[in-house]
């Protein structure tokens, strides 16, 4: 891992994350095509591959906490008070408690799906075949948006919990996590910021358990003090300041614009990187 690498990959994370064109996916893209063209790994050693992904999720995760600050304060003063009172009648805490059951079945969905996900990594042509099924799930919402003459910004118990499934089926390399929970969001009717909106503050608790279990269940520790953590900080901090600033513009984008042109992009993108990987590579 030298600073190039990280440089690379921490713009890639920093921007994918949030772009709804799956940030796995273009990890894998970028790894597999390195490795074609120079015939070496992108990232050596599986233990400092897993670290390294999850250092570049804690940026895009401090990215979307210092952006959300506010509301994320808002919500968990109105949970906690919510919970003191025992009265849940508040709309911060209810959308508090409907993060946290979209993440229980986020989770329930992920951890079957976490050795297919594992597999896939070397498989980039089926990778390939996922971020085309993202394209088709972005026009997908798009359509069913310009069909929905009447939009709402409330999250209900139905659309938290269907919204927390999308999410746990995006653990699948080229599925996008924010392209499924936006879309999915929009079939239910809400407005597109809005389910942007809940889809970020969503993310929040299932990287935030990541970054603490996936370390200590996979990682050895002699290897770990063997990284190279000045590559690994700038990761960091790239991934941090390219995912900030793609939130800010994301959302501004998509108050004016729909999700189309993601369809198209992840329709190219993903059909050249099957002919590709399964053909020529």
């Amino acid at each position: 891992m030298n600073l190039i690498q990280a440089i690379i990959m921490g713009l890639i994370q920093g921007l994918t994350e949030f772009l709804p064109v799956s940030s796995s996916g273009h990890l894998v893209l970028t790894s597999s095509l390195y490795k074609y063209f120079t015939h070496k790994e992108f990232v050596t050693g599986s233990s400092e591959e897993v670290v390294f992904d999850i250092v570049l999720h804690v940026g895009t995760l401090l990215a979307v906490i210092l952006f959300f600050k506010d509301d994320i304060i808002k919500i968990t003063k109105a949970f906690i008070n919510a919970c003191i009172k025992k009265d849940f009648s508040d709309p911060e805490a209810k959308l508090a408690g409907f993060i946290l059951l979209g993440t229980v079945f986020t989770i329930l969905v992920a951890f079957p799906l976490k050795i297919v996900s594992e597999s896939l990594i070397n498989l980039p042509y089926i990778v390939g075949i996922f971020i085309f099924i993202t394209g088709c799930i972005l026009y997908l919402g798009e359509w069913a948006s310009e069909k929905k003459a009447v939009k709402t910004d409330k999250v209900d118990l139905k659309t938290a919990i269907i919204i927390g499934l999308a999410q746990g089926i995006a653990s699948i390399p080229g599925i996008s996590r924010s392209g499924s929970t936006i879309s999915t969001g929009i079939l239910l009717g809400l407005d597109r910021v809005a389910c942007a909106r809940y889809s970020f503050l969503l993310s929040l608790p299932i990287i935030i358990g990541a970054s603490i279990f996936y370390p200590v269940l996979e990682v050895d520790i002699h290897e770990f003090l063997q990284y190279n953590w000045l590559a690994f900080a700038v990761g960091f901090v790239v991934s941090f300041i390219s995912g900030y600033f793609c939130i800010k513009y994301f959302l501004q984008f998509l108050g004016k614009h729909s999700m189309k042109i993601f369809a198209y992009y992840c329709w190219i993108a993903g059909a050249g990187m099957f002919v590709f990987f399964k053909f020529f590579a």
